[in-house]
């Protein structure tokens, strides 16, 4: 029989502390010269991200460079593959601090050897998505050249960088605005990418574009042979010399097509209402990893991410094993029949896998920190919405051992909203979760509509609806635990980052159903987003969101929750890192001066070091233990 104590006061073995420590997942598998590589964040190291290597026959990963040394890219602020493995076990990575491409031999002796020139500008030359050359002598990859003071100036080429260390960079390919996912032929003789350009997101259209490249490696004049305004295609890979294999959203699901450069139409490889791909928020995700004779390793779904094989001479998908991950992270390398990559499920984190034919095993396993009867249970729910459009949640009821609510209480809930806002929560291993709900607050996260893993028609419902369709759908779901006797109505409240944190604020400024909040390195002003106060990649990006600028200015300002404080009656915590250059600290402080002169309850705080979402193990810790002291204060409990 569980003892009674009142929700949100029970005591729990997550402490911030383990929180901290453990946030992040590895990422960014490769395989090359026989050795595994991959990332893993370091909270505790002032949050760089640490290259790993596994090499043949070891049992345990060894960390390939210590710190300081941080492999992270800020190709579009928010990164992505920031290395490549080579066959003669050297490996090239971008470094954070000034975000030059190194060369490194483990195990020789010898420091890392700068591969790009110092740029004029302090990181203004950065570098993403390494490929080998076919040539075997150079890296091509995409750069990014900051020209001047503002966000938008800047230009991206794909360019060819020397091994030798000469620092002789050349242009391969000035195309379109944006570039992302650089694919040399099996032959050598073409070179393929992704391009789009402003408005558009590459969720909304993309081009795939094919070059040939001539014996002394320059590249000639591109052709387009897939994609669209309206086509979204994040992820090509060569099926052949003369095909490619690509997911494409045209069927209304991102499905794999394969595309021959013969200019006749994508051919669909087995159409399901199903995701085979997802937004390409950083460079290098890959859902997908040919591995030969017609078979090709998917990362598949419908609001999860499982690993199959699809047979493309038939479009039927099989198991590649019996297995117990239910979300496949988008990072897949091939080694002969052997898929590795990073997966979870509910009760267990994130983890380097290797798959093949009837196996899976952990190369690198992630250990449970604390006990599995404090991680939450979830609960996959489909809420009806505004106009009885479906909202797609996970509920994670209090979870403890031993204690219950006091007499007929109600606990409180708190409604989880994603960032983005194109993306989804997976329903996995949570310990940002677990830290609420081993205390007795019940969550509720919400895939509200423009979430990916449901076809771009739910992706497409948040088109000039951002504030307004996200809002709704939160406090629908909210709503519904209420009506359904699961949640206290009156202890209700809302949290999120960066677009979470948008519309949590929205949802105080234009809702009365939460009672407080948590709002963190958000949008606050659309206006100064749209017109200057963000980085490249998004500048442009609430013309799909909120409309075209400048003909909906008013639209604008109306929506924006700094242009309203009087709205805010009720209390929140403001989370603020003062280097963020996508959601800049500009708009934050702003926002807070000015409810603090209408003298409304709240919190803000800045934190030193940190850019756009929090790595460093203080500043989480700090974020979570004030958060849960605002929920304590004003739902009426005492926090253990």
């Amino acid at each position: 029989m569980p003892e009674s104590a009142p929700y949100g006061s029970w005591p729990s073995p997550v402490t911030a502390e383990i929180v901290a420590e453990n946030d992040g997942r590895p990422g960014w598998v490769s395989h090359a010269g026989d050795a595994l590589w991959w990332t893993l964040p370091q909270p505790a190291e002032g949050g760089r991200v640490a290259l790993l290597r596994l090499p043949p026959g070891a049992d345990e990963p060894e960390m390939v460079l210590p710190a300081p040394w941080n492999v992270r890219t800020r190709v579009h602020e928010y990164g992505g593959l920031a290395y490549v493995a080579l066959a003669d076990g050297a490996v090239v990575f971008a470094e954070f601090s000034d975000q030059r491409l190194y060369r490194f031999l483990p195990g020789s002796g010898d420091d890392p050897v700068p591969l790009t020139p110092s740029p004029a500008i302090p990181s203004g030359l950065r570098y993403a998505e390494p490929v080998p050359a076919p040539s075997g002598t150079e890296i091509w990859c995409i750069r990014e050249e900051h020209t001047g003071p503002a966000p938008t100036d800047l230009r991206r080429a794909l360019v060819a960088v020397p091994l030798d260390g000469s620092g002789d960079v050349r242009v391969l390919v000035e195309d379109t605005h944006f570039l992302a996912c650089p694919r040399p032929s099996p032959d050598g003789q073409r070179l393929a990418w992704i391009g789009w350009e402003h408005p558009d997101m590459p969720w909304d259209g993309t081009l795939v574009r094919v070059a040939p490249v001539a014996p002394d490696g320059s590249v000639g004049a591109p052709v387009t042979v897939a994609g669209g305004e309206s086509e979204s295609i994040p992820q090509i890979e060569w099926e052949t010399p003369d095909a490619l294999l690509a997911a494409s959203d045209r069927t209304g699901w991102w499905n794999l097509h394969r595309v021959r450069l013969d200019g006749s139409e994508p051919e669909v490889l087995g159409e399901r209402a199903e995701e085979f791909a997802g937004p390409l928020w950083q460079l290098g995700l890959r859902w997908f990893a040919p591995l030969g004779d017609g078979e090709v390793a998917v990362i598949r779904g419908r609001a999860s991410a499982r690993l199959n094989l699809l047979d493309t001479t038939t479009g039927l998908l099989y198991d590649l094993l019996e297995d117990a991950h239910t979300e496949w992270a988008p990072t897949l390398a091939v080694s002969g029949r052997t898929v590795y990559g990073v997966a979870a499920s509910p009760v267990s984190p994130f983890e380097v896998v290797a798959a093949s034919v009837g196996t899976v095993s952990a190369v690198a396993r992630s250990t449970l920190p604390v006990p599995a009867t404090s991680l939450p249970r979830p609960q996959p729910r489909t809420f009806a919405g505004t106009g009885g459009r479906d909202v797609h949640a996970i509920v994670y009821p209090p979870t403890g051992s031993r204690f219950g609510g006091v007499g007929g209480e109600k606990p409180p809930y708190v409604v989880f909203v994603h960032g983005g806002p194109t993306g989804r929560t997976p329903m996995v291993h949570d310990l940002e979760v677990a830290y609420f709900t081993s205390r007795g607050l019940g969550v509720v996260e919400v895939n509200y509509g423009g979430s990916t893993g449901f076809g771009r028609s739910y992706r497409d419902r948040l088109r000039e609806q951002w504030g307004i369709v996200d809002v709704e759908d939160c406090v629908a779901a909210a709503k519904a635990l209420v009506d359904e006797g699961i949640a206290d109505g009156a202890r209700l409240a809302i949290r999120g980052g960066s677009a979470g944190g948008w519309t949590a604020a929205a949802a105080l400024a234009f809702t009365d159903v939460f009672a407080c909040a948590t709002i963190m390195y958000p949008v606050l002003d659309l206006v100064a987003f749209r017109t200057g106060e963000t980085h490249d990649f998004e500048s442009q990006y609430l013309e799909g969101l909120v409309g075209p600028w400048p003909e909906t200015e008013e639209r604008y300002r109306e929506r924006s929750p700094i242009n309203v404080p009087e709205k805010f009656t009720v209390p929140f915590l403001l989370l603020q890192g003062l280097e963020d250059e996508v959601c800049p600290p500009g708009p934050t402080a702003r926002f807070a001066e000015r409810v603090a002169e209408l003298g409304v309850e709240h919190e803000y705080v800045a934190f030193e070091g940190e850019q756009h979402g929090f790595r460093r193990k203080e500043t989480i810790v700090t974020a979570l233990e004030k958060e849960l002291g605002l929920y304590a204060k004003v739902f009426g409990f005492t926090a253990s």
